[in-house]
C-alpha cells in the first residue's frame, strides 16, 4: 500500500476529504493493475458518490490535460506513486 507517500500539487478539499481521496487512490492501486487507469478511477468515483453524494469525477493517468468547473471544496489533483489523479465534484448550473 502506498498510503502516505502521495503528493497534493493543488486543493481546495477539507483536509479530512483529502486523506479519504489519497486512502481510495492508495486502496484501488492494491485491488487493480497500476496501468488499468479506467478501473481505478471508476472505483475512486464510486466510492465518493457513496460517501459524499453523486456528481463525482475522477480522471487518472500519468499524462492529461484538462479544464473543468467544480463545486467549492471538492477539487484535488495530486500524485501517487507513477500515477497523477485528479477528484472533483461538477459544479451545478441553474
Amino acid at each position: 500500500m502506498l498510503e502516505g507517500k502521495a503528493k497534493v500539487e493543488e486543493t481546495d478539499m477539507p483536509v479530512k476529504m483529502q486523506m479519504q481521496a489519497m486512502r481510495v487512490a492508495s486502496q484501488s492501486l492494491d485491488l487493480f493493475d497500476v496501468f488499468d487507469c479506467t478501473s481505478i478511477a471508476s472505483h475512486i468515483k464510486k466510492e465518493f458518490d457513496e460517501r459524499y453524494g453523486s456528481g463525482w469525477q475522477c480522471v487518472v493517468g500519468t499524462n492529461f490535460g484538462c479544464f473543468f468547473t467544480h463545486s467549492k471544496g471538492t477539487f484535488i489533483y495530486f500524485h501517487l506513486g507513477t500515477l497523477n489523479f485528479l477528484i472533483f465534484k461538477g459544479a451545478t448550473t441553474l
